[in-house]
């Protein structure tokens, strides 16, 4: 078989071990003759381009007889071996992937497009998937092993990286990277269908009029993404402070703050948790907090913060809907060490949650805000959800894509006031209604 045959056949089928020697071969035979500490001394890019000549010349002198093709092919895998993540090293260019998850040495699959479909290609063992995941748990001064078989955490390039392996993953080393999200604007979201220009319109202003809004959906539908381009409308002039466990945001504003939770070390000590940023952040005079996920008892603080002054907040939580995201925040604030009985809690959340803002991923892998709910009630009232804009969807078409439209409701006459003491416009295609009975009879139908 040829070199071109034993390298691409791998990659299609798994690859084989006599592929996997001769990376190994060559890549030992370069190590030889590199001075380890000159390479250290380069950058990245100078780094790659001294080891791929090094290569070059090893093949020139001692190699088969390769094709141009074959060569490139060669030089390729070795450097990615021995300076980058191997296999996963071409995956991590493609702009197009978002996630990569590795299902132990025989399973890759990446999500494109929304969809996820597996690659043909493996680790040629559980060795050399162990080497690239202490790899790159070894750029954030961390260490995977038996004893601390969890690892979570943000690559220096921005990636978000969960590590788990044996004995608490069955199916063996377990890798998933998250890409670093592209910041899209609002305009941008319009363009691929996410929203539209009067939903565009009244989340602008909702904004604006300083509204808190949580950003609600599954895992993967989009809720960062959103987070930042609502985010970017929030005035240059006020002071940002964002709080996440791994940054992810990128907001333009100039007078922003950004905090990042920390895990505990190897000795279970020095753990900064998104609890401990939220109650700091109050003390920070933030005109406005942005929390990238609640997921635990930061939910009291963040709601305590929301409802005494800290106007205009955001944040995002997992829930399927608008009714399950405030259950959630209420069963996320019970899980504070103080213990508030839930009515106290549900008059919190009253108090303090203005708009839901629901994302849905369609089966097509399409992102959309599949609906914007204001909430109505008041004290401890039963919760009131008005909806006033949802994405109506339609069964996916021969294409396979999920086509719908984009209705619109009358504001409630209280957030119409909000919009209208704000000087925020009022978006035609809603108007407002004119009493609690027209919302009631609205809902009804």
């Amino acid at each position: 078989m040829s070199l071109r045959a034993r390298m691409t056949a791998p990659e299609k089928s798994g690859g084989g071990r006599e592929d996997s020697h001769m990376v190994a071969t060559y890549r030992a035979k370069l190590l030889e003759e590199i001075d380890l500490a000159e390479m250290s001394s380069l950058a990245a890019a100078d780094r790659r381009a001294r080891l791929e000549r090094v290569l070059s010349h090893i093949i020139s002198r001692e190699g088969p007889v390769l094709s141009t093709v074959e060569r490139t092919q060669l030089i390729r895998r070795v450097v990615d071996e021995a300076l980058g993540l191997g296999i996963l090293e071409p995956l991590l260019e493609d702009a197009s992937i978002t996630e990569i998850m590795v299902n132990g040495p025989d399973q890759i699959f990446v999500e494109r497009s929304g969809k996820v479909e597996q690659l043909p290609m493996r680790f040629s063992s559980h060795e050399q998937l162990m080497q690239t995941i202490e790899r790159i748990v070894s750029t954030v001064n961390r260490r995977v092993d038996e004893s601390n078989p969890m690892v979570d955490a943000r690559l220096p390039s921005g990636e978000r990286v969960n590590v788990i392996i044996p004995p608490l993953s069955l199916s063996g080393a377990t890798l998933t990277i998250r890409r670093f999200p592209r910041a899209f604007t609002l305009q941008e979201m319009i363009n691929v269908g996410s929203l539209d220009e009067q939903m565009l319109i009244l989340l602008a202003g909702l904004v604006q009029a300083k509204l808190n809004v949580i950003v609600s959906g599954a895992t993967g539908t989009g809720k960062t993404t959103l987070l930042n381009a609502l985010s970017g409308l929030i005035p240059d002039s006020e002071r940002i402070v964002t709080i996440e466990d791994s940054a992810e945001l990128q907001l333009q504003q100039s007078h922003v703050i950004r905090l990042e939770s920390r895990p505990a070390n190897v000795e279970g000590k020095g753990q900064i948790t998104i609890r401990d940023l939220v109650r700091n952040s109050l003390r920070m005079r933030p005109d406005r907090i942005v929390v990238g996920e609640v997921r635990g008892g930061e939910s009291l603080d963040m709601l305590q913060a929301m409802s005494t002054g800290h106007d205009g907040s955001l944040a995002t939580v997992h829930a399927n809907n608008a009714e399950d995201a405030l259950m959630r925040l209420q069963t996320l604030a019970s899980m504070s060490e103080i213990k508030i009985p839930f009515e106290a809690l549900h008059d919190q959340i009253n108090s303090a949650v203005d708009v839901i803002v629901q994302l849905t991923r369609h089966a097509d892998g399409s992102r959309k805000i599949t609906e914007i709910a204001v909430l109505d009630s008041h004290g401890r009232d039963p919760y009131r959800i008005v909806t006033v804009a949802r994405f109506d969807a339609q069964p996916m078409d021969a294409e396979g894509r999920i086509n719908g439209e984009f209705n619109y409701l009358p504001l409630p006459r209280k957030i119409a006031e909000r919009l209208y003491m704000a000087s925020q416009p009022i978006p035609q295609a809603f108007g407002v209604a004119e009493s609690a009975e027209q919302l009631a009879t609205r809902e009804a139908n």
